[in-house]
């Protein structure tokens, strides 16, 4: 086996999709990096008739490089413009402090849980 080989991979990228109520809940898990940044951007295309917003449950995330910070950047911006909004729900401790780090934060709404990041 080489090292880029694995029995497992607990890293890989995973995303689910649901929508409720005109908002698309991505439920994402594993790393987001340059090698996957594309999957992550094609669920959070701002499409899909009286789609209100995203929210992104970033429970399961255990790593996110500058790519995945661009993606949300650009979902965020392309998501206002056509009139919604995007949502970070319980991002991990490493990622959060990403966020923190270069103000994605301060951008984007971020929720400790996906019940509080859903609307009420």
């Amino acid at each position: 086996m080489t090292d880029n080989e694995r029995p497992e991979q607990p890293d890989r990228l995973s995303i689910a999709t649901t929508v409720t109520d005109g908002v698309r809940v991505v439920t994402v898990a594993g790393e987001i990096d340059q090698s996957n940044s594309a999957q992550l951007t094609r669920a959070l295309r701002a499409d899909g008739p009286g789609l209100s917003g995203i929210v992104i449950d970033m429970g399961r995330v255990t790593f996110m490089d500058s790519s995945g910070l661009n993606v949300l950047i650009a979902a965020h911006q392309d998501l206002t413009a056509a009139g919604g909004w995007l949502r970070l729900a319980a991002p991990t401790a490493a990622v959060l402090r990403v966020l923190q780090l270069v103000g994605v934060d301060q951008l984007i709404e971020c929720h400790p849980t996906l019940t509080q990041a859903l609307p009420h």
